[in-house]
């Protein structure tokens, strides 16, 4: 059973989306819809540096985009599950056709600037945290006035919150926590910082006319299947300001027995995140158009839903 995930912000980096704009119709297809959101995605994927594709109104319809467009290059694929991580879950609404592209990705456009403009409000920042265990990390960060914003499995939880309180994490990790890695976004996303910014996705989903999920979609929130559109929708708007809880996702793709796992564009975080949490489940990142025809070989091998 084949598993299709989406990453979430902090995975682009400077002319990531060069490559796929030679596919046949990838050009077009970017063009069209920065038109739709009236954001330059093909600036932005192909010239722009680390600090302009590092904005939050910028990466996340970014990101949306290449993964939507490599996973149109992928062919006709019939997962038998669709995730993503943070951001990621609008692309992935879209995989379950919750959403069509165009609109997934206007509806991530107001997410962005709207987190954009919360962030803006207090400097904020997110770090990764290497090892260690949940049960003597969460209670340390809690105490330092951080939010364990992202838990992700395979030992790796990600701190959220004034850029104060990081420094002082940095400064005092938790028991068996080997390293503290910034990550490359602009705000404490997935916590009480960007409670202004869900009533404004509240309203942009009040235009949505949501189908319901046509392959199974599991939710940031709790790990669980969702087969209601309009609480897909509901989820996306509620999981700016609440924890990512990856772990839950992947217990649950390993209970519906999961053996392969793709991460569409840009590929590589939620892989090797899977590789530590699910053994035995075969993966393929999509970095590049290189990657393709490995992603279709197991595309053959496990699509059986």
């Amino acid at each position: 059973m084949l598993v299709l995930v989406a990453p979430g912000q902090g995975a682009q980096t400077p002319g990531f989306l060069t490559p796929w704009l030679e596919l046949p119709g990838a050009a077009d297809r970017i063009a069209a819809w920065s038109d739709a959101i009236g954001l330059d995605l093909v600036h932005y994927g192909t010239k722009a540096d680390a600090d302009e594709i590092r904005d939050t109104a910028v990466a996340q319809p970014l990101l949306v985009a290449a993964g939507l467009l490599s996973a149109a290059a992928l062919g006709d694929v019939s997962p038998g599950v669709v995730a993503g991580h943070s951001v990621g879950e609008f692309t992935a609404a879209a995989f379950a056709g919750v959403l069509d592209d165009t609109a997934a990705l206007r509806l991530v456009r107001t997410r962005g600037l709207a987190m954009a403009e919360a962030a803006a409000i207090t400097p904020t920042g997110m770090s990764a945290l290497l090892g260690g265990d949940p049960e003597v990390t969460v209670p340390h960060l809690e105490k330092l006035g951080l939010t364990p914003a992202n838990v992700n499995g395979a030992g790796q939880i990600v701190a959220a919150g004034t850029l104060e309180q990081l420094a002082a994490l940095e400064a005092d990790k938790p028991e068996g926590v080997r390293r503290v890695v910034a990550l490359k976004v602009a705000g404490a996303f997935h916590t009480s910082h960007m409670a202004p910014a869900v009533a404004k996705l509240e309203e942009a989903a009040k235009e949505l006319s949501p189908a319901a999920p046509a392959t199974r979609y599991v939710s940031n929130k709790d790990g669980q299947v969702v087969t209601d559109g309009a609480e897909v929708v509901a989820r996306l708007v509620g999981q700016v300001a609440n924890p990512v809880r990856w772990d839950l996702c992947m217990e649950t793709f390993q209970a519906l027995g999961a053996t392969a796992l793709i991460e569409v564009c840009p590929g590589g975080t939620l892989t090797g995140i899977a590789k530590r949490a699910l053994p035995g489940v075969a993966t393929v990142a999509l970095k590049t158009p290189d990657d393709l025809d490995a992603a279709r070989t197991l595309i053959a091998e496990h699509a059986a839903v």
